[in-house]
């Protein structure tokens, strides 16, 4: 029998809000419609190659980078509906994917999941933790252990439309270390902008006694 919140409040596509079953997060023609990232892409920086004159992740802590879809249209609605709204259905799918296309030895026995960790201050105005979701479904259906050894110390910085610079000015983002870290890490977060709080996070877990880190994302922002 549907719940007597479908009734008053029929479940609809977050996309284009058209009606779908329960439990599911886009319609038919918006999970056609969703930006896979296809052909030669970076391994360092997830941009599709060449990324240009001087890769963004050049000279950086991670090994490697890799997201499923590019940043925009129903891609960009699955990451809002999971971040600002908890929308589990949006986490199960952006975990699917993400399982389903992971290159070869990216998803593989040995890794841990790591989430990237949210501003406590954030978690406790939208409700949930975005990134640690999404780890835990990614580590269900992998067969990977997650382990949220990372902390985020420091005032709340916003970094939606924060500048590339602004993102990644020495300071700005505080990550800490609060247990063992894995040798193996793999950082789990829902989009991909100027890779600084990713970066961030590989510095602090290579200090503490990491010896490889990668990434993995939902979305990668193309520009």
């Amino acid at each position: 029998m549907p719940s007597l919140l479908s009734l008053v409040a029929p479940p609809a596509c977050w996309c284009c809000r058209a009606a779908v079953r329960a439990g599911e997060a886009l319609c038919g023609a918006c999970r056609v419609a969703l930006p896979f990232l296809r052909g030669a892409r970076c391994p360092g920086c997830a941009l599709p190659a060449p990324c240009g004159r001087r890769c963004p992740a050049a000279g950086g802590a991670l090994a490697g980078a890799w997201s499923p879809v590019a940043f925009g249209g129903p891609a960009r609605d699955l990451v809002h509906a999971l971040k600002f709204h908890g929308a589990r259905p949006a986490a199960d799918v952006m975990a699917a994917q993400i399982v389903a296309g992971a290159p070869p030895g990216l998803l593989e026995p040995g890794a841990v999941l790591v989430p990237v960790p949210s501003h406590p201050r954030h978690v406790r105005v939208r409700g949930s933790d975005h990134a640690r979701a999404l780890a835990r479904l990614v580590g269900r259906r992998a067969g990977l252990p997650v382990t949220r050894c990372l902390t985020r110390a420091g005032p709340a910085v916003r970094q939606v439309g924060a500048s590339r610079t602004a993102r990644r000015a020495d300071g700005r983002l505080r990550i800490e270390v609060r247990s063992t870290p894995p040798p193996r890490a793999v950082l789990i977060d829902d989009v991909h902008t100027t890779g600084a709080t990713l970066e961030a996070c590989a510095v602090a877990l290579l200090a503490r006694g990491s010896d490889h880190v990668s990434a993995v994302t939902y979305a990668r922002a193309l520009s």
